[in-house]
């Protein structure tokens, strides 16, 4: 059975984009994955990448139009510039990594909040919106409360653990047969490679 390390930040645009097709897949293939929310701005320091308002212009200019054109094909709202980005990440990723730790549907809460991001102009650094979120994908609020110091550890692990497997963007996927796939317009790459095509 193949395992997939889903490195990935809740301040992506690209996390949002990947929706709960990563947890499909891998339910697909009778694959399990691990999901590991990460400092992507402590990544990109790491691993040689630079944080979107300090790239070039072309490259910022780049960016908004691929989100754009990835949101068109893929059939889902998203506001290119929302209110609250960027925003603190740790509280939304503690959460997750508390309801992982809780079992349930870890790729439904993903999706809620990056959703909230992105989509419904809401700070996902904020309590209340991290506890409708969490209600919405069948988890009770206070698990998140209940995990927060082992999650805060994780939370750091995650990134040391990103940089020592190679991941230097997000969405990142680690496949246990050490294939690396990165970008939600990987997926499809993810899947077939996990189907035995490549």
């Amino acid at each position: 059975m193949a395992h997939i390390d889903y490195y990935f930040a809740t301040i992506s645009p690209f996390t949002y984009l990947s929706g709960t097709r990563p947890a499909e897949i891998a339910a697909q293939h009778g694959a399990t994955i691990s999901y590991k929310p990460m400092d992507i701005m402590g990544l990109f320091a790491r691993t040689g990448g630079v944080p979107p308002k300090d790239r070039h212009p072309n490259r910022q200019e780049y960016r908004l139009q691929d989100m754009r054109r990835r949101a068109a094909l893929l059939d889902m709202p998203l506001n290119l510039k929302p209110a609250f980005w960027p925003t603190n990440p740790a509280p939304s990723s503690y959460a997750i990594i508390a309801a992982q730790e809780a079992g349930g549907d870890v790729a439904a809460l993903v999706a809620n909040l990056t959703r909230a991001c992105w989509a419904e102009e809401r700070d996902i650094s904020q309590d209340d919106v991290i506890a409708d979120c969490m209600k919405a994908a069948g988890f009770d609020p206070d698990v998140a409360n209940k995990g927060m110091m082992t999650a805060a550890d994780t939370y750091a692990r995650n990134l040391e653990d990103a940089v020592a497997s190679g991941a230097f963007g997000a969405p990142f996927f680690i496949v246990d047969s050490g294939e690396r796939f990165w970008g939600e317009d990987r997926i499809a790459d993810l899947n077939a490679h996990l189907a035995g095509k490549l």
